[in-house]
């Protein structure tokens, strides 16, 4: 694309009256670029693209967008913010991708993973082509790659739309976190359904308040737009049940689904709830009528989970028979409530519960089946919210039997100090501190019997441990696996 044609829509900026140029790719990470890259220099929270400039001009970039005059003998394009700037030219670059196919975010505390798969299920079941951007990894069809962050920079995230589109997707799914929205990270991006979870405590160390991190969530549904369309209507997915909702009803021009258990007044309901080792059987009501459902995955909130993305379905005209033929086929998501077996007389779960909320769900949903003891292996990342440290070892001594407190993530923080924040909210209760992870799970294992549950909590489908400056290979499954083989003998 031509530079002059690119920066058009960045008004006002500093007039570019040289000679056009053809700019072959975007970058914002100056290791990337390459001859006829346009440079786009980032003020982070920790590093700041303008120092990178150098790098990105020697390795051939043929212009640069900056927040300050630079002497470079190619153009430099000033802006009042480069962040900001750098969504709507990804958006010119890629050729406005999210307008091309049909775009579902979903937001919340606690099960954007699970809720964006059960509803890749779906789509798939009614023979759409589909994307996913999440937690776990970028996937375009059936082609898996690697993601950092749950969403996306702009520049990235553009650029993998571009090639969904390139692909034939006809429906992308994505989570959309908190910071993605206060940082501007999915500007650009045209959502046609943005679905709500629930909103508990977490990333205060962020947003600072909960008052702050609530609004951080309502910003996707402000974000779908003020029009309507019979066309392609937009639609907001709200949980009835959580009272957050009620404010993202209000907020948004869009039309509304809610869903629920509790409120008999959500228009997509589940009923009868019955939860067994194997699974979740319950009534489904919709305004198509009500219908039996029995799902393979285990626990009140799988069944939020469930009802959300019934309700996307629905907003995306998907005939209900398909929804539910799709979502009992489901057998779960890696790391969300995922058994470990390996020939052992005790269950063992692994669950990517961090918050304390997500840790109650989980133990609670254990003792729905546990028939003797409950063990929880439990710790607390580190450079994170720090006021969630007790609450978690608190949630974990009520609802266990055995609570073991442990590593989880420290990054840059000292293991034993996380600890210790955790112990700060259970004085006087019984617990025991394992610091090394590896050891804790051992140890559990170790003491189990048959009938009990293990419950591995907190890193979930993460495959790696994060010590210092460190990145370590660290698999809750396979240490809960090598663990059992070891019991055995």
């Amino acid at each position: 694309m031509q530079l002059k044609k690119l920066i058009e829509s960045l008004q006002p900026y500093t007039v570019y009256d040289g000679e056009d140029i053809e700019i072959v790719s975007i970058e914002n990470d100056n290791r990337k670029v390459t001859k006829g890259s346009l440079f786009i220099c980032i003020k982070g929270f920790t590093v700041d693209g303008h120092q990178f400039a150098k790098q990105a001009y020697e390795a051939g970039a043929a212009a640069i967008l900056a927040e300050k005059p630079l002497d470079f003998p190619i153009p430099v394009i000033v802006v009042k913010d480069t962040k900001k700037a750098s969504s709507i030219l990804a958006d010119a670059f890629y050729e406005h991708p999210t307008k091309k196919l049909q775009l579902i975010g979903i937001t919340g505390t606690n099960g954007k993973t699970t809720t964006s798969h059960l509803i890749e299920a779906i789509l798939k079941e009614a023979n759409q082509k589909t994307g996913i951007i999440g937690t776990m990894y970028t996937k375009i069809n059936d082609e898996i790659q690697e993601t950092k962050n749950t969403t996306p920079e702009p520049v990235t995230l553009q650029k993998i739309f571009y090639e969904m589109v390139e692909k034939e997707v006809e429906t992308a799914v994505m989570e959309v976190s908190s910071h993605a929205l206060v940082e501007g990270r999915v500007h650009g991006c045209d959502y046609d359904v943005a679905v709500f979870t629930n909103l508990s405590q977490d990333h205060l160390d962020f947003h600072g308040t909960m008052e702050e991190y609530k609004r951080a969530k309502g910003l996707l549904f402000t974000r779908l737009g003020n029009t309507f369309s019979q066309e392609k209507p937009k639609y907001a997915i709200l949980n009835s049940d959580d009272p957050v909702s009620c404010e993202y009803e209000q907020q948004t021009a869009a039309l509304v689904l809610t869903y629920g258990i509790d409120n008999e007044e959500a228009d997509i309901r589940a009923k009868n709830i019955q939860i067994h080792a194997l699974g979740t059987t319950f009534e489904l009501e919709t305004p198509f009528g009500e219908f039996p459902v029995s799902i393979k995955m285990i626990g009140k909130f799988n069944v939020y989970n469930v009802l959300a993305s019934i309700a996307a379905g629905i907003a995306i005209r998907i005939p209900v028979s398909i929804i539910i033929k799709a979502i009992e086929k489901v057998e779960g998501v890696a790391g969300r409530f995922e058994a470990v077996y390996n020939g052992q007389n005790f269950a063992v779960i692994v669950d990517y519960s961090h918050t304390p909320d997500s840790l109650e769900n989980a133990l609670k949903t254990v003792k729905e089946f546990a028939k003797n003891d409950i063990y929880v292996i439990v710790g607390c990342g580190g450079d994170r919210d720090k006021t969630k440290r007790p609450l978690m070892a608190k949630i974990a001594c009520e609802h266990a039997t055995h609570a073991i407190f442990t590593s989880d993530n420290p990054r840059s923080e000292d293991p034993a100090q996380i600890l210790k924040d955790m112990e700060e909210g259970v004085r006087g209760e019984k617990y025991i501190l394992i610091e090394d992870r590896k050891e804790a799970i051992f140890y559990a294992v170790e003491q189990a019997k048959e009938g009990d549950v293990i419950l591995i909590a907190g890193k979930g489908h993460e495959t790696y441990q994060l010590i210092g400056s460190k990145v370590l290979d660290f698999d809750d499954r396979l240490v809960a696996k090598e663990a059992i083989e070891e019991q055995k003998k």
